[in-house]
């Protein structure tokens, strides 16, 4: 097999904001993985918060055999960005070469739609009020948070929103006291869950604190080994694909995670319609599903996936799987 990666840039729809700083385009890798008749493809979103940049996730992914396969790459490659990309694009290879769809080999139910939260991005009160109304339409919104002035942003948003389902992501960016002080005002506006408020190092704090709103691990849960470590201080675990390293270990997180009584939420970094396509499959039936990436995206694959009022759709084969 060849083994190949490209970089691709997309176009946000507008400038993006959380707690760590903006951007006005996606950057991403795509891994094409050929044997010679077929070529199945992924694609990964290298994440400077777990020290990955384009470059260290390329040279990972170039420096493997040609010889390699889905269960070999588990023993090659850590968790995280360059492993999705293979693992997926293995995946696509597999489901073309049997001439089936990748959930026909992964014994899974033919997918359907899903309703995907929609993220706002970090702005002022006035202007997420704003970006609120505009997508007031929308069934679930997702709110960029993690700073010390969130309440009125948060009041903001419900004004704009008074109808969506709301759950806020605070990247890390309160302390348990902070959320102790918001979790009245997040159960009087209706908010049903909070994504990550503690820094991923310190949230032995979460022990023993009520949560009268749920709170989902994100980056304190990348793949089954983390699990035992949430015990107590989370109601609810993200899945990406990125964090996990492929589809491979989505499934398996996703199973075991709900054997040990977590609700799951399916997450995405800020990709094209080809990040999202593998994680549709992990999305059926999840709690929360946030895979909203090419909606924030000023252009995206040719063949995009589709979304509407029933959600986001799974892949057609021109695209993925």
């Amino acid at each position: 097999m060849r083994i190949d990666v490209t970089r691709d840039v997309f176009q946000l729809a507008q400038v993006f904001t959380i707690s760590r700083g903006s951007r006005t385009e996606a950057h991403v890798l795509t891994a094409h993985v050929s044997d010679g008749t077929h070529t199945g493809w992924g694609e990964c979103v290298p994440y400077a918060r777990y020290n990955e940049t384009l470059d260290s996730v390329t040279a990972e992914i170039m420096a493997l055999p040609d010889t390699i396969g889905r269960a070999a790459l588990y023993d090659l490659l850590p968790a995280g960005a360059a492993r999705n990309a293979v693992d997926c694009a293995l995946w696509d290879l597999e489901a073309k070469q049997a001439g089936k769809r990748a959930w026909e080999l992964a014994g899974l139910p033919t997918p359907g739609p899903e309703i995907t939260a929609y993220t706002l991005s970090l702005d002022s009160p006035e202007a997420m009020q704003a970006q609120a109304g505009e997508h007031a339409h929308r069934p679930l919104l997702k709110i960029k948070l993690g700073t010390p002035d969130d309440m009125p942003r948060l009041e903001a948003v419900r004004a704009g929103a008074p109808q969506s389902r709301i759950i806020v992501d605070a990247n890390e960016g309160w302390s348990a006291e902070v959320y102790t002080d918001l979790a009245p005002h997040l159960v009087r506006l209706g908010v049903g869950m909070v994504e990550q408020p503690l820094p991923a190092g310190d949230d032995e704090a979460l022990l023993g604190l009520e949560r009268p709103v749920p709170v989902c691990a994100d980056e304190s849960c990348h793949y089954r080994a983390d699990l035992p470590a949430l015990k107590g201080k989370y109601d609810m675990v993200n899945i990406k694909v990125d964090k996990t390293g492929g589809l491979t270990e989505a499934l398996a997180l996703r199973d075991a995670a709900l054997a040990e009584g977590y609700s799951i939420m399916v997450g995405c970094m800020v990709g094209s319609s080809l990040a999202m396509a593998p994680a549709t499959l992990v999305a059926q039936g999840a709690a929360v599903v946030d895979l909203d990436g090419p909606l924030l995206l000023a252009e995206d694959r040719d063949t995009p996936l589709v979304f509407d009022d029933a959600g986001i759709h799974p892949p057609t084969q021109d695209l993925w799987g």
